[in-house]
């Protein structure tokens, strides 16, 4: 693989730009892989990469029925944070919002990572107790977050009306080092770097089916032919639940689509995140000028990426009392994202029921944040066999034990 710098953008205009080599191959699958990963979004790229840098595992393909990072990975709203509650879930966000801080230098590729800094707004008494309890429990937990005043928030974003007449702002958490990146380019990114440790990412393949001989994962069946593996990833988000059927047990999610939209392109105006829990929304700029809005989930079932009109209007209505400069700019596009939802609000990473068979899913609306945290625990339990220090919270024995990791507050947005 050829290093990216500004010698070689140098050396490429010379020649009209012809010489560049394509970011990653695109082969036919093998026979069989020592690991194969189904999703070739973040989290399943992530999990490739960190099996062969951290544990030498490179016999390994990634499988995507679309194109990849066509799926979540591009249909989200970039935010990167780690201000959460409890302390697996602060433990595992940290350490990917670490990695983001160095990962375009590791990577080679510019993941374009801005540590603008989030702001989750209280709104309400209950937010007031709710994020100084995350604040004294970040404190705890080595992450560094501060509670901050009104005056503080209007500092750090004036375009904002503190002074609403139905939620006024009260405070927020602020963690200064949160931020965004570019969610596209954290998928090629970790696509070359596994490309160049020879692993195959194989795109326009769809696992229709999962071969076992009694309790054990052999391979997959696919629209490009039966592929044999010893130990097999499930990284696919949403479709989670969709491909466990096909190996024979039930994982405990549902699958419900999350809208998101951007306004036309307009000057700077705000450079920091803001979550608003109470009016049930968040925003953020992106570097083209759109103004990047998300609210919630759907309120039933669907596997649906197209977004609905009901759902623009319940977002800016409920944003324009705290951000008023949105009722003048006109939308530009919308989308959905399919995200599965665990009962606790929390991920699961885990061995499954099938021997050889490890799963990774359940993120919900806080999937693109976690994506180099998710793939290091991924890489380390595929690896092992058993969960390392940021996975095993996160098993589905906790769901028989009782011992849930509640998110449902510290998410920021309502799931």
């Amino acid at each position: 693989m050829k290093r990216y710098s500004a010698f070689a953008i140098a050396r490429q205009a010379l020649s009209h730009h012809q010489g560049w080599e394509r970011a990653w191959r695109s082969p036919q699958p093998k026979r069989k892989y020592d690991v194969i990963i189904v999703g070739a979004g973040g989290h399943g790229l992530a999990t490739a990469y960190y099996l062969g840098k951290n544990f030498g595992i490179t016999n390994v393909a990634v499988i995507e029925k679309g194109w990849l990072g066509g799926g979540n990975t591009g249909r989200n709203t970039t935010i990167i944070r780690s201000n959460y509650l409890q302390d697996p879930s602060a433990a595992i966000y940290e350490k990917a919002r670490s990695l983001y801080e160095t990962l375009s230098q590791e990577l080679n590729y510019n993941i374009m990572f801005s540590p603008r800094g989030v702001i989750m707004l209280a709104q309400t008494q209950s937010e007031i107790r709710g994020y100084q309890r995350t604040a004294h429990a970040n404190a705890l937990q080595g992450v560094q977050t501060e509670w901050i005043t009104p005056a503080r928030v209007k500092e750090l974003c004036p375009i904002m009306n503190i002074d609403g007449p139905r939620y006024p702002v009260l405070g927020g958490l602020w963690q200064a080092r949160g931020g965004t990146a570019r969610h596209d380019a954290v998928a090629w990114g970790y696509a070359r770097a596994c490309s160049d440790m020879g692993m195959d990412i194989i795109q326009q393949c769809e696992v229709t089916g999962v071969r076992r001989e009694g309790a054990k994962v052999v391979g997959v069946e696919t629209t490009k032919g039966a592929i044999d593996c010893d130990k097999l990833g499930m990284v696919v988000a949403g479709h989670a639940g969709v491909l466990a059927d096909m190996a024979g047990f039930k994982l405990p999610v549902e699958s419900i689509a999350l809208q998101a939209l951007v306004s036309e392109p307009i000057k700077p105006c705000m450079d920091v995140v803001v979550m608003a829990n109470t009016v049930h929304g968040y925003l953020s700029q992106s570097d083209k000028g759109e103004m990047v809005i998300g609210g919630g989930t759907d309120g039933f079932n669907n596997y649906t990426q197209r977004g609905s009109f009901h759902h623009i209007e319940e977002t800016v209505r409920a944003l324009v009392e705290t951000f008023p400069m949105l009722s003048r700019l006109k939308m530009l596009r919308q989308w959905g994202g399919i995200v599965d939802m665990t009962g606790d609000r929390s991920a699961i990473i885990s061995k499954t029921p099938v021997e050889g068979v490890f799963v990774n899913c359940g993120w919900g609306t806080g999937g693109f944040k976690a994506i180099p945290g998710s793939g290091w625990a991924m890489a380390e339990l595929i690896a092992k066999g058993a969960p390392g220090p940021l996975a095993e919270a996160f098993t589905m024995e906790r769901f028989k034990r009782g011992q849930f990791i509640d998110e449902s507050v510290a998410a920021g947005v309502a799931h």
